[in-house]
Parts: structure tokens; C-alpha cells; sequence
């Protein structure tokens, strides 16, 4: 096992994980509210965009059934740099693209090494901090994902307006260099997951993790949490403007909203799921989350104040979610497998993302005045699968702790 941190290099810990996780997060994000500028720029239409923001989450899932075979030979530090680098690379590359087609080659590698690099930062979370903590530690690393709506998606657009559409990405890229030379720092070595004896051939571990049936409980209920959000999530700006009648200029003001409620939001419910339960905690809040997801796929034309309240409650109870889900499916792999199981949650989870857009994107169409048509159907689809992982999640054995359900932090 690895010598203990104190209280302040896990604090450093954390924060610096947070850091490339608020990197390869923002990435992803920016490429949704960009739509309209990279249409404009490229002559492309929707279904062209539409692949771009799909190639990222479908080579995130390829990269992270290729890394289930190596991931666990590696030590973690070394591996999670490696990655980061690549990626920034990736990144830089999507800011320097001179057309469609080299972009889109180098959102797909961005997606590869960013795929990776989620991995791996849950597999880090897991390895250093103790079951009982383990929620909160993850809701500090999710805060990337609020953080990225509240600083960095209004910042990217920002830049896209006053300059051109590549300055995000390489803003991007400078910040993946900075983190780069905290994490050398930050990150301590992780070695003892590294088996002593010699595996036959690379899929080895790969078939380890399949072959435990509490495994493959924890990816259905990954896919499943996944689904029931990107089902709606990248249509909420089009359907805004579209449907409710939000000026595209005050489309940031979603994500400043939603980002700002969101960062207070997931260390709260962090704290919360490690004193009542992970399991517990996770079924109320999937469960409030049914709210927003049906008020936010149905509601016609309103007002933006009221339009932002409900955006936010669904950033908040949809996003929140995914801290104790988060700490639930990282503590159901088996330590000396984690690294090849959260690769394959990783690709579990961007190819159910991946679908789950595709999916919506069959069933939503525009009329001749420009208006989403079916967007409520769509919400109906997401809130069966978040009802369908609220009950499927008592199936899933946590490691480090006695008994399931009810789900009690060890004192």
C-alpha cells in the first residue's frame, strides 16, 4: 500500500486532479455552445457538427477499451502525464486545424487521451483516498464539471467573440502546460496495483474485470447514468433559443448559472453521501433530478430568470448525481484491477454517451419555423433510464465496507 498522505498533500492532491479534470471537461464542453460560430466558419450543417461532438465520446470509448489492456502495468503518475501531454497536444492541434476535416481528426484524438486521462484521475481518487472520504474527495474532483460552466464555457465564448473560434482551444492548451508542471509536484507515485507475477498477454486483466459479475453490475448502472443525462444535455442550447426564445447572447448565462449552484452543490452532496450513504444519498438526489428533467424538456416559451432557475436545478440535481454514482462504481472494483475497470468504465460511459446523443438527435427534428419537435419524448426516454439506475444501483457490492444497504461510511 502507499504511505498515507497528510491532510495537506491530499488537499493538494485533489485540487490538482480537479485542475486536469476542469481541463479535459472544458474541451469537451466548449464544442456545444461553439455550434453556431464553427458552422458559420466551416459551411457545415448540423449533421457535420453533430459528428464532431459525437467523434469525441465515440474515440473516448476506443481509447478506453485500449487502455484497459495496459493501464494497470503502469504506474499511475507516470501514465496520467503521459496522457496529459498527449492530450494538450490534441488540444493544440483542434486550435490549429486549417479545415473541417483536420479538426475533426484532432477532436478525435483529443477524445482519445482525454477518455484516458477521466480514467485515471477516478482511478487515482480511489487508489489514495479511503472509502470513507471517498464521496467528498469526489465531489472536490467534480467540481471540474461546475467549474468549467461558471468560469470556463463563458471565458471560451468569450474569447470566440472577440477573437476566433481556435482561442479556446489554445487557452486550453496553455492551461493543460501549467497544470502539467503542478501535477509533476502534486501527484504521488502509485505503485501497488502493479502486479509481481507476469500476465499471459495484454487482455489478461481485461477479462479479470469482465469475468466479476459485480463488475458488470456497476458499468450497466454507469451506462445507465450516463444515458439519462446526455440524452437531453446537448440539445438544452438549441431547444433554448429554438423553443423558449433565449437570445443567443445570453446562452452563457446557463452555464454561469448552472456552473456557479453546481460548485457549491457537489462538495455539499460529497459531504452528505459520506456521513448517510453513498447508495442513499445517490437515490435522492437521481430522484429530484426527475423534476428538471421533465420541466426542462417540456416547457414552452417563458421568460429567461425562469428559464435559468429551471437549467440550474437540473445542473445541479443532474450533475449531482454523479458524485456519490461516482464514488459507488470506482469502490466496486477490485484494488488490484481498478485501473483497467474505470478504463472500461470510461469507455462504458462514452459510448453510452456517445449513443445517447445519436439516439436524441433521431428523435428530435425541426419544423419549418426552425422549432425543436420531440424534445419531450426525449425527456421521457432519460427519465426512464434514471429511474432504472435508481433501483438498479442496491445491486452493486462496494469494497470497503461490510455490508451494501444501507450504505454506512466506516467510522
Amino acid at each position: 500500500m502507499h504511505t498515507p498522505l497528510t491532510p495537506q498533500r491530499e488537499k493538494y492532491l485533489l485540487l490538482t486532479l480537479a485542475g486536469i479534470q476542469f481541463s479535459h471537461v472544458l474541451d469537451f464542453m466548449i464544442m456545444m455552445p461553439l455550434g453556431p460560430i464553427l458552422m458559420g466558419a466551416f459551411g457545415i450543417n448540423t449533421h457535420e457538427f453533430g459528428l464532431l461532438v459525437a467523434s469525441y465520446s465515440f474515440s473516448a470509448a476506443l481509447s478506453g477499451l485500449l487502455a484497459a489492456t495496459f493501464i494497470d502495468r503502469f504506474e499511475r503518475k507516470r501514465l496520467l502525464l503521459a496522457m496529459f501531454v498527449l492530450f494538450g497536444l490534441a488540444t493544440l492541434a483542434c486550435g490549429l486545424a486549417p479545415g473541417y476535416v483536420t479538426l475533426l481528426v484532432a477532436r478525435c484524438l483529443a477524445g482519445a487521451f482525454g477518455g484516458v486521462l477521466g480514467a485515471l484521475v477516478q482511478t487515482t481518487v480511489a487508489d489514495v483516498i479511503p472509502f470513507a472520504r471517498r464521496a467528498r474527495a469526489s465531489g472536490v474532483v467534480s467540481a471540474a464539471f461546475s467549474l468549467s460552466g461558471v468560469a470556463g464555457v463563458p471565458l471560451s465564448l468569450w474569447l470566440a467573440h472577440y477573437f476566433q473560434w481556435r482561442a479556446p482551444f489554445i487557452f486550453i492548451a496553455v492551461l493543460v502546460v501549467l497544470f502539467i508542471f503542478i501535477a509533476v509536484r502534486a501527484l504521488p507515485e502509485l505503485r501497488q496495483h502493479i502486479s509481481a507475477e507476469k500476465q499471459g498477454h495484454p487482455f489478461v486483466a481485461m477479462f479479470a474485470v469482465l469475468r466479476d459479475p459485480n463488475h458488470l453490475r456497476a458499468l450497466l448502472f454507469s451506462a445507465l447514468l450516463i444515458f439519462s443525462g446526455f440524452t437531453v444535455i446537448p440539445y438544452i442550447t438549441i431547444y433554448a433559443v429554438s423553443n423558449v426564445g433565449i437570445a443567443q447572447g445570453d446562452i452563457p448565462y446557463i452555464y454561469l448559472f448552472g456552473g456557479a449552484a453546481t460548485l457549491i452543490s457537489a462538495r455539499r452532496i460529497g459531504r452528505w453521501a459520506d456521513l448517510r450513504g453513498k447508495v442513499e444519498i445517490y437515490r435522492r438526489v437521481a430522484t429530484a433530478a426527475l423534476l428538471p428533467l421533465l420541466v426542462v424538456t417540456h416547457i414552452g416559451a417563458v421568460p429567461l430568470w425562469l428559464w435559468l432557475i429551471c437549467t440550474t436545478a437540473f445542473f445541479v440535481l443532474v450533475s449531482g448525481r454523479m458524485v456519490p454514482a461516482m464514488a459507488v462504481i470506482a469502490s466496486a472494483a477490485q484494488p488490484k484491477l481498478r485501473g483497467t475497470f474505470m478504463s472500461l468504465n470510461a469507455t462504458t460511459q462514452s459510448l453510452s454517451m456517445g449513443l445517447a446523443t445519436t439516439l436524441a438527435g433521431f428523435i428530435i427534428t425541426q419544423d419549418a419555423s426552425g422549432q425543436i419537435i420531440d424534445y419531450a419524448t426525449v425527456g421521457y426516454v432519460a427519465m426512464a433510464a434514471n429511474v432504472l439506475a435508481i433501483w438498479f444501483v442496491a445491486r452493486i457490492k462496494m469494497h470497503g465496507q461490510a455490508i451494501v444497504v444501507p450504505d454506512v461510511a466506516p467510522k
